[in-house]
């Protein structure tokens, strides 16, 4: 089955967005955040692609390390809660009983708690001493629960069929049957996700740092914006500063919807069930 053209376009947007982000930084020996490396407010450029800022840094290098740092940290919070939210789905879902139910109320538990006030309150609280990666965590903790809840119920539909007995009359382990007999029939699900979990991630702390509330001091597509927004950028007639990361921004989440709509769309056909 060929791929199709949403995920093909997805998948080119993303792949320009990460090769250049990991690959452009080690060509430039000069740290983007340093303060006063170039002349200030200089215009679009051979040099300076997309000129320099206020702060005398290159908006150019500056918008590379941001899309690079929010990539890592949407990609590594990523793993993280699509594992903890599939390996809880699935053993709650085949095991039931009381492991369903202990699973189930924490997760509906933390899916109680609203997340971005909290984030705020604790961003507050820490403000100037927290970590890049203290978000990543909070994130981590709060982010698999979702995905864990929906999981479990594809898992409780699919006990139930005829081939679950046969494994299990036919001497398979507990995690033999998880693993080899329904995990394949959710993978598919948890790979759009994966790919859905990036967005959030980025957007979440896109939104905090923009805020200022997240360690705004490290380049990512939110703090760029924050300090664009804080010199006034667009009053003092800087608009590449805040157009560019924004436009990056919107560029990278359509990079991300189409891949997830194109690869949920591709499995389908697969499966028999495309329109």
């Amino acid at each position: 089955m060929k791929t199709n053209s949403r995920l093909r376009i997805g998948l080119t947007i993303l792949a320009i967005f990460a090769l250049g982000s990991l690959i452009l930084p080690f060509f430039n020996e000069i740290d983007p955040t340093r303060q006063g490396s170039y002349p200030k407010n200089m215009a679009v450029s051979f040099e300076h692609l997309l000129g320099t800022n206020s702060l005398g840094q290159d908006i150019g290098w500056f918008l590379v390390y941001a899309v690079r740092n929010s990539l890592i940290l949407g990609v590594t919070v990523s793993i993280f809660t699509t594992f903890i939210a599939g390996l809880a789905g699935l053993v709650a879902g085949y095991l039931g009983g009381w492991a369903d139910r202990a699973i189930m109320t924490l997760t509906d538990s933390v899916i109680a708690i609203p997340l971005f006030p909290i984030l705020i309150v604790l961003a507050t609280l820490v403000r100037g001493n927290t970590s890049f990666w203290t978000v990543g965590v909070i994130l981590v903790i709060f982010g698999w629960a979702w995905g864990a809840r929906q999981v479990r119920s594809m898992a409780l539909s699919i006990r139930e069929r005829e081939f679950i007995s046969m494994a299990k009359f036919s001497g398979s382990t507990t995690l033999e049957v998880v693993f080899k007999e329904i995990f394949p029939y959710v993978y598919a699900y948890m790979v759009v996700g994966f790919i859905n979990a990036i967005l959030w991630v980025i957007n979440t702390e896109a939104g905090l740092a923009v805020i200022g509330l997240s360690k705004v001091e490290v380049p990512t597509l939110g703090s760029i914006i924050f300090w664009a927004l804080s010199y006034n950028a667009l009053f003092t007639g800087q608009y590449v500063w805040i157009i560019a990361p924004v436009v990056a921004t919107v560029l990278l989440f359509l990079g991300l919807f189409l891949t997830s709509t194109g690869y949920n769309e591709l499995y389908a056909a697969r499966r028999g069930h495309s329109s």
